[in-house]
């Protein structure tokens, strides 16, 4: 080889290494964009959601410290959310990684996960897909516009007030398809909600950040202690969802340093100490008080409804949408008002005697509750949540076998129905039985369940 050829092939071999070297460095300085978004305040709750508030301005800083470029926005209706996922991806560069941490209400229909803004009007499963907003779409989306690593935390494992209205169980939040090098994590498991309520800040989040500041580990690991710490805390009742499919090495603080793995017996690490084992102590929930009918009538959606019916007295949709609403709030006297109205326009209406059988239920009203819950049977002998407020009648009058086979009957047409579950575990306690499983299965799907049913004069302490 000549001397000329020799050094041309020095120059070219250089120019390669220099190139790999640019794109090496570039695809570790990739952009890192981050979009949070805190839904607190939806008129359709009957409070702001303060943790809410406070979580996402937290995670909003922390990200900026681990070098996110962070778009925070709070109270999004529809048409601002759309316009803010838009300009998030636009932001997306190839080779990013980008990241979405929402904190609010998100419903689960036809197996997909909705993030919700706060103008959403849903009564029925359709109206899910049209006000909500798709996590898989906005994973897909994310994919489709270059970034190279997709995260999804979302904080919104909560019962709502949307789902109340048409669905007597909670569904909570469906798996996420996402694509590949992905991580999502979900504050509560798949069809499961976390307890809720008037709180400054969010167990799952406290713990996220924990994480997310620690050193040397990688976000896949981060976020499985996340769930660890969430599930030690909540002693099992609260097990958030993570799905990975990273396959590039990422870290919220920095670089991974892998520490020596630590052989058996090492006394730098002793075994930990098993706790003693507690026994069992039965506290049951206090109910709550009823609102007063000044609080309810300032309700917003009761507000709208009270101005339709004003309107138009033959409205007979938005009554019994109003006695929902009244019902789901303990309003119960003003939810038989609005029941008994519309059972008198048509007598064969099987949901409304579903709703007012529920609603005599939790009042004590109990053969009349047992009157329209057996008919709204007759008329459709498929109703799952029939089937379920008659268990609920069957237990208070003290027949067991009778509310035991309702609520099997009522699970058999829906598995996910926490009340039905937990209504059959304290059946089966009164019943001489254990219940254990079902009052456990049904306390991990809405851990609010116990204090729904002291509502309704039913405790799971039995004497």
């Amino acid at each position: 080889m000549s001397h000329f050829m020799r050094a041309a092939m020095i120059l070219l071999l250089t120019g390669l290494l220099a190139l790999g070297a640019g794109r090496a460095s570039h695809a570790a300085d990739a952009a890192k964009l981050a979009l949070v978004i805190g839904n607190a305040r939806y008129p359709d709750n009957e409070f702001v959601l303060n943790d809410v508030a406070n979580d996402a301005q937290d995670v909003t800083e922390e990200l900026k410290r681990d070098g996110f470029v962070v778009d925070r926005q709070n109270n999004l209706t529809a048409d601002a959310m759309r316009q803010v996922l838009d300009r998030f991806y636009a932001r997306i560069e190839r080779g990013a990684v980008a990241l979405i941490f929402f904190d609010g209400f998100a419903i689960q229909s036809n197996r997909q996960t909705y993030l919700l803004p706060v103008d959403a009007q849903i009564w029925t499963e359709p109206d899910v897909a049209r006000d909500g907003f798709s996590l898989d779409t906005i994973l897909a989306e994310m994919n489709t516009r270059g970034a190279a690593i997709k995260i999804a935390l979302i904080d919104a494992s909560r019962r709502n007030p949307f789902e109340r209205r048409f669905r007597r169980y909670s569904a909570g939040l469906a798996p996420a398809i996402a694509p590949s090098n992905s991580l999502v994590l979900y504050s509560a498991a798949l069809g499961a909600v976390a307890a809720s309520g008037k709180t400054e800040h969010g167990l799952f989040v406290a713990e996220l950040l924990r994480e997310m500041r620690a050193p040397n580990i990688s976000a896949e690991q981060a976020l499985t202690n996340t769930k660890n710490g969430v599930v030690a805390a909540t002693k099992r009742e609260q097990v958030p969802w993570l799905s990975s499919s990273l396959t590039t090495e990422f870290s919220f603080a920095g670089s991974v340093t892998r520490p020596p793995d630590n052989k058996a017996g090492d006394p730098a690490k002793p075994e930990p100490q098993k706790p003693e084992p507690q026994k069992p102590v039965c506290e049951a929930p206090q109910a709550e008080p009823p609102p007063n009918t000044e609080d309810l009538a300032r309700d917003p959606v009761i507000a709208d409804l009270s101005r339709k019916i004003a309107a138009n007295a033959n409205d007979v949709a938005s009554r019994y949408k109003r006695g929902q609403v009244y019902a789901i709030k303990r309003g119960y006297a003003l939810a038989m008002q609005d029941f008994d109205l519309v059972i008198r326009k048509n007598p064969r209406d099987g949901e409304a005697l579903n709703n007012r059988c529920w609603t005599r239920a939790a009042t004590g009203d109990l053969q009349g509750a047992l009157a329209d819950c057996n008919l709204a049977l007759q008329i459709d002998p498929g109703l799952s949540d029939a089937l379920d407020s008659r268990g609920l009648v069957n237990l208070k009058l003290g027949r067991t076998a009778e509310a035991i086979k309702d609520y099997t009957d009522a699970i058999q047409r829906n598995p996910r129905s926490s009340s039905s579950l937990f209504g059959r575990g304290i059946a089966t306690r009164k019943n001489g039985g254990d219940g254990a499983t079902d009052i456990a299965q049904a306390k991990s799907m809405n851990p609010n369940i116990a204090k729904e049913f002291a509502g309704y004069g039913v405790s799971e302490c039995i004497p």
